[in-house]
């Protein structure tokens, strides 16, 4: 019976993507030279898929939700399993959703998780191959003929993005791909198949397309992760992940002397094997899938002396933006004078912004003008390359034996915490720091062992990925998950350098997770919450992350939430005052805590811009 692509299918092909860049990730982040040698293209690429993961699994939890088990049966959960797809039909098993419905999620959820120039791209070409998936919404499966025509619009939309496409990107790679599926016949484990073995070869090629590439003997890291994106594909029809390849003999084990980050794949002629770089977007007009010729950026063009030398822009911006496509096209415009590394997909009224630039500020005025912009990022590329540590003219210092690397939400604990001996990475509302920030920070510690604190529950996936590229760069790294920065405080009171790394460790997250936490903030709008339904302008107060309190009045409300907090014990209150707190609040709250709560010390700090208006811990 022949393969098919349905539901199932996309779920597994999910599943095994995130496994195969979870693999290859630290090797392409610690080769990534172009065009910001900024250390995290494998880990874009993995929160990208992990957030295309999840949307998927939100479909397929719905339906589970309302389709009860047969007697005997075990509800599904997770992800399909790959083997399933190998058990003659290239199917995994049953399901009620859609391939519409499941396509569309993972292209919607690459879009809103996509994170750098690579992810970016990515999530356009998923894009595009559910534009060609989704046009018959009722079809339960698609062929071969129709995999490989959805990887032939992803190429053609990436391509049709780009005002100035440059060969040697993932670009080359997704058309090389699509040019192999086309022009075999079969189904979908062979079109998938031929789709891979034709991005491998372009793969291998692009290192003398491009010359920013060819001058540091690298392949294109974009194109690398979209080949072990293949690869799951392939896996998914076949049960089998296809043999690593050579250009020049087809499938082989992998070579030796393979260069880092790059098994089984050729280099140059004549070298064994290829590093990886990180895919350009040097240009600096971008478009999404739909945009007429003309509108498209230069979302992979070289950078030329500009990324390479001291020249290339500061900061990356990015973020969604709610916006209409008048209003996106200008944004292209004005976006376009302020830097480069311009890449802007989506469409239907949701967008993702990439930008490098030298002004953050107004290149996130300019998504206000055109819409409404959330989940904004910021990161700030260090100077010089990270991983020679060239152009300093300076012997390298000695590392420290250990230190802290903590998340904090505004300036007053960002000083808080620096004199406590701590590297801080602020987190502005509205603006959680990328993994790059995080090993930006790890790095700026040059300690032989750190110990992360990422003080938001939100922020747990970006500071694991963090911690493990710095752990492949030779830093021990411990992670304690710590969800606010009141956590952080009591970590870090009971931090002891001259300890044990373990035994410090043991100790530290015992004390964040001794200590209960709680803020109070203002409504943005109406929801629903575990306390009822609240209201624009009501204050919210959220104890260890849910919200127990709706009240009226901030001062009112933080009383409650600390009573109730006080009620089960505790030893010590910790207030974390932010600008927009009412000047009496501390003082109240001091007050009732002596009167109350007989033996519990009060702590205040000033926190600054940080989001909520108090935030409250208790030992």
């Amino acid at each position: 019976m022949p393969q098919t692509f349905d539901a199932l299918a996309v779920r597994t092909w999910c599943g095994l993507a995130l496994q195969a860049l979870g693999r290859a990730r630290e090797e392409i982040d610690a080769i990534n030279v172009y065009p910001v040698a900024d250390g995290d293209t494998g880990t874009n690429l993995y929160l990208t898929v992990e957030s295309a993961t999840a949307a998927v699994e939100a479909v397929f939890a719905g339906h589970e939700a309302v389709a009860a088990p047969a007697p005997g049966t075990a509800p599904v959960s997770g992800t399909a399993p790959a083997s399933a797809a190998a058990q003659g039909t290239g199917v995994a098993g049953e399901s009620d959703v859609r391939l519409a419905d499941a396509i569309r999620a993972m292209a919607h959820g690459a879009l809103i998780g996509a994170r750098g120039n690579s992810g970016t791209i990515l999530a356009q070409l998923l894009r595009g191959m559910a534009q060609v998936l989704t046009a018959d919404g009722e079809a339960a499966h698609t062929d071969g003929r129709g995999l490989s025509l959805a990887l032939r619009n992803a190429a053609d939309s990436a391509r049709g993005a780009v005002a100035h496409p440059v060969e040697g990107t993932v670009l080359t790679v997704a058309s090389a791909a699509a040019d192999a599926a086309f022009g075999v016949e079969g189904d979908c484990g062979t079109v998938a198949l031929a789709a891979y073995e034709g991005a491998g070869t372009a793969l291998a090629a692009t290192t003398g397309q491009l010359a920013v590439l060819e001058h540091a003997g690298v392949v294109d890291a974009g194109g690398r992760g979209l080949v072990a994106v293949l690869a799951a594909l392939t896996e998914t029809f076949t049960g089998q992940a296809p043999r690593p390849f050579a250009a020049s003999t087809g499938p082989h084990e992998p070579a030796a002397g393979a260069l880092p980050g790059t098994t089984g794949l050729p280099g140059p002629a004549g070298t064994p094997g290829a590093a990886a770089a990180d895919t350009g977007t040097g240009g600096s007009r971008a478009a999404g899938p739909d945009a007429p010729e003309g509108h498209g950026a230069d979302a992979a063009a070289a950078c030329g002396d500009t990324a390479a030398g001291t020249g290339h822009p500061a900061f990356e911006v990015i973020y969604l933006l709610e916006a209409e496509d008048a209003a996106v096209d200008r944004l292209r415009d004005r976006l376009d004078g302020l830097g480069d590394s311009l890449v802007v997909v989506g469409g239907d009224g949701l967008w993702n912004v990439h930008v490098h630039v030298d002004d953050a500020g107004a290149a996130v005025e300019a998504g206000v003008e055109a819409g409404r912009p959330h989940r904004i990022r910021i990161t700030h590329f260090g100077l010089g390359d990270v991983h020679t540590g060239a152009g300093t003219g300076r012997p390298p210092r000695e590392r420290t034996q250990r230190a802290v690397v903590a998340v904090v939400p505004g300036e007053g604990l960002a000083g808080l915490y620096t004199e406590a001996g701590a590297t801080t990475v602020l987190a502005r509302p509205g603006e959680p720091p990328a993994s790059g920030e995080l090993v930006e920070a790890v790095r700026r510690a040059h300690a032989r062992e750190v110990v992360l604190l990422p003080n938001d529950a939100d922020l747990r996936h970006t500071a694991a990925a963090a911690a493990e590229q710095a752990r492949a760069e030779g830093v021990r790294v411990a992670l304690i998950p710590t969800r606010s920065a009141v956590q952080g405080i009591a970590a870090l009171a009971v931090h002891e350098p001259e300890r044990r790394f373990d035994e410090d460790v043991v100790a530290m997250t015992s004390a964040a997770g001794a200590t209960r936490y709680a803020e109070v903030a203002v409504a943005e709008r109406q929801s629903w919450t575990m306390a009822g339904i609240c209201q624009a302008g009501d204050v919210l107060g959220l104890i260890d992350g849910d919200v127990a309190v709706i009240g009226t009045d901030v001062t009112a409300t933080a009383e409650t939430v600390l009573d109730r907090m006080l009620a089960a014990g505790g030893e010590m209150v910790t207030l974390v005052l932010g600008d927009e707190a009412p000047e009496t609040v501390a003082a109240r709250l001091e007050a009732r805590v002596r009167e109350s709560y007989l033996a519990v010390d009060t702590v205040v700090y000033r926190g600054g811009r940080q989001g909520a208006l108090l935030l409250i811990g208790v030992e």
